[in-house]
């Protein structure tokens, strides 16, 4: 069956309708574009059709493109690519044509989109070449193109459609940042059209397709005397626009993205020639971002990988364990957090606090967080009655009765955890799954209060809960499948994307995270300027330097860390240098954003001001500064050896885990698609060269693992190696 397929009508007005039969959202193939050609044609051929509508048979009108065409495209090179883009760039200008005299602009047959829901990528790019866009009043339906998201831009018209439409400045947030709009939303920005009752969708179409003009088939750049909205590059007003979108491209992207700077060139150089010229402008720029490697590692992890995690990539093969009730011990920020996307899916929550004004606290957490939707007009008054009359604040252990999960999210103190593992044992029913929510504490040791360790786990939730996508999910020695089956479902339930690692002390993202930071206090210590340890970061796509990130986690939290970390490793704790560094700044009660004063100066608002003038006294400048390169190697491979490290030993269990988690966890430079990726992208002979250097000049932590030396001699990548049926290329 066709995934494309017309019927016509007694008017003449021909239905194509898209339905791809083995998928729930509609995805754009190789072989439905050249059905969809076909279509056209036959259309655009026979007399008795006046009109054209196309729309969806699903509830959604299409989810992009197929990424196995992007695969097969990128396989053939750089020619191939280019020439299917042409194609496909073929295709959509014949039905923005439609058959009308290229003189006159007339004789043409109107072509309606009818969406009855979400449009993204091609499910947008192609309803941009019709002649009008009428969308179904569906709140819940996502219209945009979020190309730029992972790794690559708009390449079958949407950039230069959109730009010529609304003009370079207002196309912007829709281009360069991916923003998604629902229907009403959509037509307030003249992306789309019209928004209809969804029962009157097809209807409306049909009468317009029967009372469209001449006129009304003519898009604007085809028009006599058009002029771009907003002005052109060489008009003065279009020049202010390019100036400041190319300074705001760079100092968001830091220059590390190729798909912003490409989709940037594509639009000036476009906007400067012809429409036809324009998309061929487009292609060459699509095809250079798909050549490049940032685009095939981006669109892996954050796109291929990270649906596979969250669809349940590597759950154990048990029943269904989805959460109905919820119990959560500690209501500060994370256990807050946790109750209210819990009862923000649907489940019911019993948030427990020593204290009953703590518990109250902690539901009025929530409620916070539903006024500020109310005032984006995102929550109805009804939704935020729902989600708060899911949540019991109490301080009674019986209220437990008939929960399945309790997360326990109290202080990161083995002796406090023991002693609510066992007040929570004796609530709940055999059944009830035990889960700690710690950063750094090793899941068996703390499984040892419990009398059921099979039934024990560890969650680690990201701050700020609602907001950050990443859980990091740890099996102890005695945790059993259904346990983490069942943390698997209800991070599934809460929207998030999981990852499951083996118990270690730190984990994965905090083994990573901790030696970035430790590695910007060490270049502070060793007088490297500070300035250039944040903007090296920043230059390799880290969301944050390391002095900043520590600040923001706060500066006390780093030192009880560290003192914990020294007491379990004894004479093998590698961090003396830094710890001089912290705790001089706890014992000058700089701790951090939290007080106003920390690496960086604060004004009384909390704006940060600059790296704090104190520094230098203590940390004299050394008269020789590394290079840049020099400074973003080591903060690079203090992170990426670790992530190795951890797959050596077990504690990551596969690689698309330890991308999708770096870069949803701490923000690994999204760019190179995660350390794995990144470390393919350089080669191992390349990074193990690196580590010698780094490690004869400042010690053995940089010490390549016999993982990647081995690696290295047998010329193998990570995806390569470890791909197999779990990793999708």
């Amino acid at each position: 069956m066709t995934d494309f397929t017309m019927t016509t009508d007694a008017e003449g007005v021909a239905t194509i309708t898209w339905d791809v039969a083995s998928k729930s959202m509609n995805v754009m193939s190789t072989e439905a574009f050249l059905a969809l050609n076909g279509l056209i044609d036959q259309a655009l051929a026979d007399g008795s059709v006046k009109g054209v509508i196309i729309t969806s048979g699903k509830k959604d009108f299409a989810g992009g493109m197929d990424l196995n065409v992007i695969a097969q495209m990128r396989a053939g090179g750089a020619q191939a690519i280019f020439d299917g883009v042409m194609q496909m760039h073929h295709v959509l200008r014949k039905i923005e044509r439609a058959g009308m005299d290229p003189k006159t602009l007339k004789g043409g047959k109107p072509i309606v989109a009818a969406l009855p829901g979400t449009a993204l990528g091609i499910g947008l790019e192609l309803p941009l070449s019709c002649h009008r866009i009428i969308a179904a009043d569906n709140p819940k339906a996502k219209i945009g193109l979020p190309e730029i998201m992972v790794g690559i831009f708009p390449g079958a018209g949407g950039t230069t459609r959109l730009v010529r439409k609304l003009g370079a400045m207002a196309a912007a947030p829709f281009l360069l940042e991916g923003k998604l709009s629902d229907p009403k939303s959509a037509k307030a920005a003249g992306i789309i059209d019209e928004v209809v009752a969804p029962e009157v969708l097809l209807k409306r179409a049909r009468e317009w397709v029967l009372s469209a003009t001449d006129a009304d088939l003519v898009k604007p750049w085809d028009a006599k005397g058009y002029k771009m909205p907003g002005g052109a590059p060489y008009h003065p007003a279009g020049f202010m626009t390019f100036v400041g979108a190319s300074a705001m491209v760079h100092g968001k992207t830091m220059g590390v993205y190729p798909a912003a700077k490409a989709l940037l060139a594509a639009v000036y150089e476009g906007a400067l020639v012809p429409f036809d010229t324009a998309l061929k402008i487009e292609a060459r720029h699509f095809t250079s971002v798909l050549m490049n490697p940032s685009s095939t590692a981006m669109i892996r992890s954050l796109f291929i990988n990270k649906e596979a995690l969250k669809k349940g990539a590597n759950r154990p093969k048990v029943e269904d364990m989805a959460v109905r009730k919820l119990g959560v011990i500690g209501a500060g920020m994370m256990g807050a957090g946790i109750a209210y996307v819990s009862a923000n899916a649907g489940i019911e929550v019993v948030l427990i606090d020593a204290a009953q004004d703590a518990a109250d606290r902690g539901k009025a957490h929530s409620e916070s967080i539903l006024d500020k939707g109310m005032k984006r007009g995102k929550v109805t008054a009804e939704k935020k009655a729902e989600v708060l009359g899911r949540i019991t604040a109490t301080t009674d252990y019986a209220a437990l009765a008939g929960v399945d999960l309790v997360v326990e999210a109290v202080f990161e103190d083995p002796k406090i955890k023991a002693d609510v593992t066992a007040k929570v044992e004796a609530a709940v029913g055999e059944g009830c799954v035990f889960a700690t929510n710690t950063s750094t504490l090793p899941i068996t040791g703390l499984a040892a209060a419990s009398k059921r360790p099979e039934q024990f786990i560890g969650i680690h939730f990201f701050s700020p809960v609602d907001k950050m996508m990443l859980v990091e999910i740890i099996r102890g020695k005695a945790t059993g499948d259904k346990a983490v089956a069942k943390a698997l479902d209800f991070v599934r339930q809460i929207r998030k994307t999981p990852i499951v690692v083996n118990d270690a002390r730190f984990f994965y993202a905090n083994r990573c995270i901790i030696p970035y930071i430790n590695e910007g206090i060490r270049m502070l210590a060793e007088g490297v300027e500070p300035v250039l340890v944040e903007n090296a970061a920043k230059l390799v796509g880290m969301p944050l330097g390391p002095l900043q990130l520590v600040d923001e986690t706060s500066i006390d939290l780093g030192v009880k860390i560290a003192k914990a970390t020294k007491a379990a490793m004894g004479s093998d704790y590698p961090d003396e240098a830094v710890d001089k560094v912290l705790f001089w700044m706890a014992d000058q009660g700089r701790l951090g954003k939290k007080t106003n004063a920390g690496f960086y100066a604060y004004s009384e608002k909390g704006e940060r001001l600059g790296l704090w003038d104190g520094l230098e006294p203590k940390y004299p400048l050394d008269k020789v500064q590394p290079s840049l390169t020099d400074v973003q190697h080591r903060l690079l491979f203090a992170q990426v050896l670790e992530a190795v490290r951890a797959l050596e030993e077990g504690v990551l269990t596969d690689i698309r885990e330890g991308d999708v988690g770096a870069i949803l966890g701490w923000g690994f430079a999204p760019w190179s698609g995660g350390p794995f990726s990144w470390l393919d992208m350089i080669g191992a002979p390349r990074a193990v060269e690196i580590c010698r250097s780094l490690t004869a000049q400042f010690g053995p932590r940089f010490h390549a693992p016999a993982l990647l030396r081995e690696m290295a001699e047998k010329g193998q990548t990570f995806y390569g190696r470890f791909a197999g049926e779990k990793a999708a290329a």
